[in-house]
């Protein structure tokens, strides 16, 4: 069974992004919705029959803690692939509740040393669907929480549609989490 939504009443007026066309709209103080989902740093909500996606950094347009922010303490002993890996997985589809390395969205994940000892990233990664607008938004939240990353110096997201994605790209958990 569903968890009911949570209702929200808007504080102060913000910009969020429209879901699934990643235009920036807008909304003024007073305004309600519903929060779908709450997922990774961002917030899903429902607002006037709309989806949108509210930044973390402006939870409290909602009465919301921002969510705290994935830094890293020094050194885990994990190397950096698995830590920019670990990271990519707190990217969630605005419209899915799995992150985007369980629903198969990596393609690639290549790392080349630079002259001074950090690592430039590259990185391939795909929409459920390719007309999506999301696609920016998303690469963005990539390329930022990775850059962010002790020993990463630069950070390049490709958007690729070829192979297209299906579901067969998903992980057995994200399978199961979806009912599929």
């Amino acid at each position: 069974m569903r968890a009911p939504r949570e209702t929200v009443i808007f504080r102060r007026p913000v910009m969020v992004e429209l879901v699934p066309y990643g235009t920036q709209i807008e909304l003024d103080p007073g305004m309600m919705g519903q929060v779908t989902q709450s997922l990774g740093d961002n917030f899903t909500l429902v607002v006037d029959g709309q989806m949108v996606r509210l930044k973390g950094s402006d939870a409290d347009a909602i009465g919301k803690e921002p969510p705290t922010a994935q830094q890293e303490e020094g050194d885990d002993g994990s190397d950096l692939e698995t830590r920019i890996w670990r990271t990519l997985a707190t990217c969630y589809d605005p419209e899915i509740p799995v992150d985007i390395v369980e629903l198969g969205l990596i393609y690639a994940c290549e790392l080349t040393p630079m002259a001074d000892g950090r690592s430039q990233v590259d990185i391939q990664m795909t929409l459920t669907a390719p007309g999506c607008g999301m696609g920016e938004v998303l690469a963005n939240e990539v390329a930022d929480k990775v850059l962010a990353l002790k020993g990463v110096g630069e950070v390049k997201v490709d958007m690729v549609f070829d192979p297209p994605w299906d579901r067969s790209r998903m992980s057995e958990a994200a399978q199961l989490a979806l009912g599929i």
